[in-house]
């Protein structure tokens, strides 16, 4: 799923083991607890729940590069966003929004009913967006970051409405391209 945006060309893919490296750099750039490399590698290769996505970028020497990613795990009839990131240089041109709607959508597509994630409670950006697609609290986790001990947010979405995400995410402009 390609798209255009800052007049660069995006893509919307599956995520591949060749962009594990990648996934980690955003994870530690975006992140005070990033997930170890290998996590990305047996997510990729050998968890048969896992949903990963990536948007790369045409680069003006022709080459791709990734800038966002996103795993999520379906499990039974629920999705759980598991980490999702976009490099610091390419925030704020919603390619985090089309990222969750086509997470969300392929979890959607492979059974799930709900979804649900973790957010840190000083996290308001992420929050507002999750809010924009319908998430709401279900619950607090005390303590739940290592780091520093902050609270996370328990967010669910309940039930998935697949064509509002689509609008939500730009997805149905992209289709019809």
């Amino acid at each position: 799923m390609t798209f255009i945006s800052q007049e660069r060309e995006f893509r919307l893919r599956p995520m591949r083991l060749e962009d594990v490296p990648r996934a980690h750099e955003i994870d530690t750039l975006s992140f005070s607890l990033p997930w170890p490399e290998r996590s990305y590698r047996f997510e990729v290769s050998e968890n048969t729940h896992a949903s990963n996505w990536v948007v790369d970028v045409l680069q003006p020497g022709g080459q791709r590069e990734v800038v966002a990613m996103m795993v999520n795990w379906i499990i039974i009839d629920e999705i759980h966003i598991a980490t999702i990131a976009v490099h610091p240089d390419y925030r704020r041109l919603k390619l985090g929004r089309r990222l969750l709607a086509k997470g969300l959508l392929a979890g959607w597509e492979r059974g799930g009913l709900l979804a649900y994630l973790e957010v840190r409670r000083g996290n308001l950006a992420a929050q507002a967006l999750y809010r924009e697609f319908g998430f709401v609290v279900a619950g607090e986790r005390l303590r739940y970051y290592q780091d520093n001990h902050e609270d996370a947010l328990l967010l669910t979405l309940d039930p998935i409405d697949p064509e509002r995400i689509r609008d939500l995410g730009g997805l149905r402009e992209l289709a019809n391209l």
